[in-house]
């Protein structure tokens, strides 16, 4: 059976919460209730059907054709099924999945995967600050699942990571994986200042040299054996990132500062 599709009728003049668009949230509905569910906004209300044409098919896998920087909450709280966006996203992309496969075939606004606690969130394009991070006032930020950028991703990314694995194939901006408490993180380019600042555990693949805080320690190479496992573990997700994992030679602990029971391996 063909994907339930929605067809952007125009730019939006607003944000919109697309939330409800997700296989969980249209289960059971007919066409027609689909066109009248409300998408929060700010200024004035508007339907689906305001929105998108709407096309038949399997409520099991959507697809969104036309993004937008304005579409905010896209598969928020998924739990199963397959949404696909065919160009970008706005905030909060995928915040609170717990299953579920999200592709964004564009890029995404801030705190994409926020709060992830199972599934997987993939952007072609890039992703913006504080990829898989906690809101404000929450304590941890991903607590599982798997998130693969395949452009590069604003500060902080994987910020207070609790569980999960986040690889990044290009570039990610300053402090990425602060704090983190554990999970992985893989940046295939150049990271920015003090990766993992504050992590308390965890491990982190960096696949240039980076300005680490002077609170990590030098503690020998990379174990050859835990790399090759590692690199094994994230093949199926992205080559690149394995790739990276293979050619990491250095290896320092950190952040003493907190606990020095995280780590950070470097490749060569």
């Amino acid at each position: 059976m063909t994907a339930l599709r929605f067809v952007l009728r125009g730019a939006p003049d607003q944000r919109l919460d697309l939330s409800p668009l997700t296989p969980d949230g249209l289960a059971g509905l007919g066409l027609a209730a689909i066109a009248a569910l409300p998408l929060q906004t700010g200024r004035h209300r508007v339907t689906v059907g305001d929105v998108f044409h709407v096309h038949p098919g399997d409520v099991a896998h959507i697809v969104i054709e036309g993004g937008s920087d304005r579409f905010d909450h896209v598969g928020e709280a998924m739990t199963s099924g397959v949404l696909e966006v065919e160009g970008d996203a706005g905030q909060q992309a995928g915040r609170l999945m717990a299953g579920g496969m999200l592709t964004i075939r564009g890029s995404s606004g801030g705190w994409a995967a926020s709060g992830l606690r199972g599934g997987r969130v993939e952007i072609l394009g890039d992703a913006g600050g504080f990829l898989g991070g906690p809101l404000s006032g929450e304590r941890t930020g991903m607590r599982g699942g798997i998130v693969l950028v395949h452009g590069k991703a604003g500060a902080r990314a994987a910020d207070r990571l609790r569980r999960g694995l986040v690889i990044i194939e290009g570039d990610a901006g300053e402090h990425a994986g602060s704090g983190m408490v554990a999970g992985t993180l893989v940046v295939c380019g150049a990271a920015g200042a003090l990766p993992g600042i504050l992590m308390r555990r965890g491990t982190i693949v960096l696949g240039h040299p980076a300005e680490l805080a002077p609170s990590f320690v030098v503690s020998g190479g990379a174990p050859l054996v835990f790399s090759g496992l590692l690199a094994r573990a994230v093949a199926p997700v992205s080559e690149a990132a394995a790739g990276c994992v293979r050619q990491a030679t250095a290896r320092y602990a950190g952040d003493t500062a907190v606990s020095g029971k995280g780590e950070i391996f470097v490749a060569g």
